[in-house]
């Protein structure tokens, strides 16, 4: 069962296209939580995921509500990534079917989000000079941390 990344509703298609190859190069599937700052169809996002678009196992959702529901009872545990997070991403033991959720770029995750997964949510240290480490990136160190712990799963 492989990781999941979870983009709730990203907003610029180069950082979406990024994730998408990190996706692919992985095996790890992408959830998409509507709505998009863009168009699936963006040139930029197309751009940014170069020609693997075909090796992403993609799926859309209407809202984090709808998400949640398509998982079902069993679902890996959710870890939301916020710049607040009072657990380091290297302090929680990632299994198989875990899900990486990262909010848009401007303003993070839903405050009622973050509330109800308190324990859940997870950060990336930083020496405050900046608000925040991109998503992209983001989602690569978390994601790869995952892996790491895993033995990197069907990957060489």
């Amino acid at each position: 069962m492989p990781l999941h990344i979870v983009l709730h509703e990203p907003l610029i298609p180069a950082n979406t296209g990024n994730i998408a190859r990190s996706c692919a190069a992985t095996g790890a599937h992408l959830h998409l939580i509507h709505p998009l700052g863009f168009s699936t169809e963006d040139r930029y996002l197309k751009r940014a995921g170069l020609d693997y678009w075909h090796a992403v196992n993609i799926h859309h959702y209407e809202s984090f509500e709808h998400f949640a529901a398509a998982q079902g009872e069993g679902a890996g545990t959710f870890y939301f990534v916020e710049t607040w997070g009072e657990k380091l991403y290297t302090d929680v033991s990632f299994r198989d079917g875990d899900y990486i959720i990262l909010g848009k770029e401007t303003t993070g995750l839903p405050e009622e989000l973050t509330e109800r997964y308190r324990e859940q949510t997870i950060r990336i240290p930083m020496s405050g000079a900046t608000r925040s480490v991109n998503l992209s990136n983001c989602a690569a160190i978390v994601l790869f941390e995952g892996l790491r712990q895993l033995g990197f799963p069907g990957l060489k």
